[in-house]
């Protein structure tokens, strides 16, 4: 129980810092383009981890572990990509409030995945908290459905990948050397990062990235590659071994509550009524995806009635 706490309290850590730096992000990507800025934020964290893997003791791996170690890797990363990146290419056909709240339907991916992926059983209490989980981020995002674009379905996409990196995380995390799936990881996206923006920011390049590292743009690139990405990702990948994927998205889903709170305390932007209403339904969420399952016991029964009385 002990260890379940220290992982949810880690996992909350992550999501914090990802939620209070999605300001400093956003103002650095204004002026460094999103590939660039990638590239650079993974290249970094990638060096950290393996300058720390050269400088300690080497594991003794054999052959197929370290290939074991490679694709599991590689695999991650290019999910993790594919999320950056199509969550990137969205923004460019839809608005910032419906990409988010498409990325976020990720919590509700999750156990679905895990059901069929890792043959994990959905918790009654995990899936009622999915789905106030999700509630509330529809609540945040504060935006329209009523037509559907491309960008949408980018965003969509998007989440289905950052879904399978968690699940996949999962599966990998008890297989493999943590330091090295993480390495290989964070380097796949800095590697795919770089091919995208040679194709689709090639003006940049050619316009020289000198007059685009500013200084808060350094200080982005150094706050997110050491803390939201190197200890985040090696966080996230110990702390998989306590707990189960869907609980990791659950708690995921804070971000845009601490982005919330980092948008009124940065640029004073004030919390609506709507918003801490979503802000409830995604803690209300977490708690009762806690609660053991007789707790729903009279829900099942007073489901099983109407069935039997409808019948």
């Amino acid at each position: 129980m002990q260890k379940r706490w220290v992982a949810d309290l880690t996992l909350t850590g992550i999501a914090f810092v990802w939620g209070i730096t999605f300001v400093l992000v956003q103002d650095a990507i204004a002026t460094l383009p999103p590939f660039h800025f990638l590239m650079i934020r993974f290249a970094l964290a990638a060096f950290f981890l393996f300058i720390y893997l050269l400088c300690r003791k080497p594991e003794n791996l054999s052959k197929s572990d370290r290939k074991r170690n490679w694709t599991a890797g590689a695999l991650l990363g290019l999910f993790l990509f594919l999320g950056y990146a199509l969550q990137t290419f969205s923004l460019l056909y839809t608005t910032s409030g419906k990409s988010g709240f498409l990325t976020g339907t990720s919590v509700a991916l999750v156990p679905v995945f895990a059901l069929f992926i890792l043959r994990e059983k959905m918790k009654f209490s995990s899936a009622i908290g999915a789905l106030l989980a999700l509630c509330g981020l529809y609540l945040l995002a504060f935006t329209d459905f009523s037509s559907v674009n491309y960008g949408d379905v980018l965003a969509f996409l998007c989440a289905i990948f950052f879904a399978l990196q968690i699940i996949y995380t999962g599966k990998y995390t008890n297989s493999t050397s943590m330091m090295h799936l993480v390495t290989i990881q964070l380097a796949t996206v800095a590697v795919l990062s770089g091919i995208c923006a040679l194709f689709t920011e090639r003006r940049t390049i050619f316009a020289g990235l000198g007059h685009l590292f500013t200084p808060g743009v350094i200080i982005a690139l150094v706050v997110t590659s050491l803390f939201c990405t190197s200890l985040a990702f090696i966080a996230q990948t110990h702390v998989q071994k306590q707990t189960s994927p869907t609980r990791v998205a659950l708690i995921f889903s804070l971000e845009p509550v601490f982005a919330a709170l980092g948008d009124y305390f940065w640029n004073g932007i004030a919390l609506t009524g709507r918003s801490f209403l979503g802000c409830l339904f995604i803690l209300a969420g977490m708690i009762l995806s806690e609660l053991p399952a007789s707790s729903f016991s009279f829900l099942k029964r007073k489901a099983g009635k109407n069935l039997k009385k409808n019948g």
